[in-house]
C-alpha cells in the first residue's frame, strides 16, 4: 500500500513495455527515484490483458524486445501472447523493480501543482508528489464496443477478444466474430478447429500477407545464449528488414505493387472461391490500414466451418444477428474483434495541465506532441507510445526506447540546472506540421480506406508515425532543448 502521500522524482503510469522501457532507461542513467503505477494487479500490458486463442505477435521476436534485455529462448520466430508477458515479468525482475512497482494503483486523476511544480496524482492507493509524470498507458487498452441496436438483448455469451471470457467453452457452439482486423485473423482459425460453426462479420477486408516463421530449435536457442553477436547480428538483419517495409505500407508505387501482388497470390493460392476470393480482396490501397501476416486466416474461412458475412453487423434480436446486407444468423455466442479506443485515449480525462485545461481537451482534435513525447500546457510530462509513436512496418519498442532516452536526457539537463520543462506551443504546432506534411500524399491518408491511425475529427495522422525509425531516431537527436520555454543557457548546451 502506498502511504498517503509519496513524493517521487518520476511517477510513470503503465507497466507494459513503455512503463518498462522508461524504467530501464532511467536505471542505465542512475535516476532510481521513481515509481511504476500499474492499474492491474500484474504486469504485461497489452500482453496481460489480450489472451484470445492463436494471440501472438506479428513483429519478429527477436525485434520485440528491449535491446538491453535480448532474450535467446523465444520459442518461436513470431512470440505467442503468454510469452511476451513472461518476458516482461523477467524483465521487471531483472531490473530490479519490485520495491518500485505499485500494482492495483490506478490512476484517477493527475493535476500540476503549481505551488510545488510538481504533479499531484490521485491513486486508488493514495497520492504521489512526482517532479515529473511519465503516462506509460499504451495506445490500445480500451475496447471499443460498436454501437449496435439489440446488442444487449443477446441471449448468450458476449465479449470483446481483449477480455476474453475464459469461463466459456465455444467448442461445439456458434459463434459469431464481429471485426476481420489483426485479432480476427488469429481468432478464427483456432475458433474454426473447435467450434461448431463460426460466423465472420467483415465490415472491410484485409490485405493480408504470408506469415511464414517457425520454432526455434533447441539448437538455434543455445547458439543465441552462448553467442550474442550472433543474436545481436540476427536483431540488426530483422531491423533492415522492418526499415526496407516502410516503403510499401508508405506508398512508394514499386515496392507496394510488389507487396501488393505477393498479397493477392496469396489469397490465390488459399481460396479456390472466385466469389469468396473477391469477397475478400480490398478496394484500397495497399497500406492504407494496418497489413496483417496469416497463413492460417484464408484457409479457415475457406473451409466448411466458417461462414463469411460481407457485411458489418446491423442488429441483434436475442440470438438472431442481422447483416448489413438483410442476412440473419443465429449464434450461441459473440466475440467483438472490433478493436480500440485509439485515436481518443482514456488516460487523457484525468491529466489536468497547469492551465486548468485536460488533456483530452487539448487533444479535442486530436493528439498532438513535440517528439511525439511533450506536450504544450503540460509541464514535466511525457507520453510514451502516444502521439504519432505506432509504426506500422517494424517493431514498436524500438520507438518506446528512443522516446525515453530523450525524457532521460531532458530530466538529467532539468534536474541538473533546475526549472520546469514547458514545452513551447510553437514547437508543438511546427512538430504537428513536419507530421502532416509527410503524411500528406501517403495511403493511410490518400489510399481510400478508413483506419485506426488517423483522428476522425480532424482527419489528421495522429497515431503513427509516418516515417522510420532511423528517421525518429535522428528527428528526436535533433531536439536542442529550443522547444522549451526559458531555460537556462547551460540547460541548453546539455540538451544540444
Amino acid at each position: 500500500m502506498i502511504p498517503s502521500t509519496t513524493r517521487v522524482e518520476v511517477a510513470i503510469v503503465g507497466a507494459g513495455f513503455a512503463g518498462l522501457g522508461m524504467a530501464i532507461a532511467l536505471r542505465r542513467a542512475g535516476r532510481e527515484d521513481f515509481v511504476l503505477l500499474e492499474r492491474a494487479t500484474s504486469i504485461g500490458g497489452t500482453w496481460r490483458d489480450n489472451t484470445y486463442p492463436g494471440v501472438a505477435c506479428d513483429v519478429p521476436a527477436h525485434l520485440y524486445g528491449f535491446a538491453t534485455h535480448p532474450n535467446p529462448r523465444w520459442s518461436q520466430e513470431f512470440a505467442p501472447g503468454a510469452e511476451i508477458r513472461a518476458y516482461l515479468e523477467d524483465v521487471a525482475a531483472a531490473e530490479g523493480l519490485g520495491g518500485r512497482l505499485r500494482l492495483g494503483a490506478a490512476m484517477q486523476s493527475a493535476d500540476w501543482d503549481a505551488e510545488h511544480e510538481a504533479w499531484r496524482i490521485g491513486t486508488s492507493q493514495g497520492t504521489v508528489l512526482a517532479d515529473a509524470l511519465v503516462l506509460a498507458c499504451g495506445r490500445l487498452t480500451e475496447p471499443s464496443i460498436p454501437e449496435i441496436p439489440g446488442l444487449a438483448t443477446f441471449t448468450g455469451p458476449l465479449f470483446h477478444s481483449a477480455r476474453w471470457d475464459h469461463s466459456t467453452d465455444l467448442a461445439g457452439q456458434r459463434v459469431a466474430v464481429v471485426g476481420t482486423g489483426a485479432s480476427a485473423v488469429q481468432i478464427v482459425p483456432r475458433l474454426a478447429e473447435c467450434a461448431a460453426h463460426v460466423t465472420l462479420f467483415q465490415r472491410t477486408p484485409a490485405w493480408i500477407v504470408p506469415r511464414g516463421g517457425g520454432a526455434f530449435t533447441p539448437e538455434q536457442q543455445r547458439t543465441f545464449a552462448e553467442r550474442p553477436d550472433v543474436l545481436a547480428a540476427l536483431r540488426a538483419e530483422l531491423y533492415a528488414e522492418g526499415e526496407a517495409r516502410f516503403a510499401s505500407r508508405s506508398g512508394d508505387a514499386s515496392a507496394a505493387a510488389s507487396a501488393r501482388d505477393a498479397a493477392v497470390a496469396h489469397l490465390a493460392a488459399s481460396v479456390s472461391d472466385p466469389a469468396l476470393r473477391a469477397a475478400l480482396t480490398p478496394d484500397y490501397a495497399f497500406g492504407c490500414k494496418r497489413v496483417l501476416l496469416s497463413d492460417d486466416f484464408y484457409p479457415a474461412v475457406a473451409s466448411e466451418a466458417v461462414t463469411l458475412v460481407t457485411g458489418a453487423l446491423a442488429r441483434v434480436d436475442g440470438s438472431a444477428l442481422t447483416a448489413a446486407d438483410g442476412t440473419r444468423h443465429e449464434v450461441d455466442a459473440i466475440v467483438l474483434a472490433t478493436g480500440f479506443a485509439s485515436t481518443r485515449q482514456p488516460y487523457a480525462d484525468l491529466v489536468r495541465g497547469e492551465h486548468g485545461e485536460t488533456l483530452a481537451r487539448h487533444w479535442s482534435l486530436g493528439m498532438t506532441s513535440f517528439a511525439s513525447t511533450v506536450v504544450a500546457g503540460f509541464p514535466n510530462l511525457f507520453v510514451l507510445n502516444g502521439p504519432n509513436a505506432s509504426l506500422g512496418h517494424s517493431s514498436s519498442v524500438l520507438m518506446i526506447e528512443e522516446q525515453a532516452a530523450y525524457a532521460v536526457r531532458v530530466l538529467a539537463a532539468r534536474a541538473e540546472h533546475g526549472g520546469v520543462l514547458r514545452l513551447e506551443p510553437a514547437a508543438e504546432a511546427a512538430y504537428t506540421d513536419e507530421i502532416a506534411a509527410a503524411a500528406a500524399s501517403t495511403p493511410w491518408l490518400t489510399g481510400g480506406c478508413r483506419n485506426w491511425y488517423v483522428d476522425e475529427r480532424s482527419g489528421r495522422l495522429t497515431l503513427l508515425w509516418p516515417g522510420t525509425v532511423d528517421a525518429f531516431r535522428s528527428r528526436l537527436a535533433r531536439a536542442d532543448g529550443s522547444e522549451f520555454e526559458a531555460l537556462p543557457a547551460p540547460l541548453e548546451r546539455r540538451l544540444a
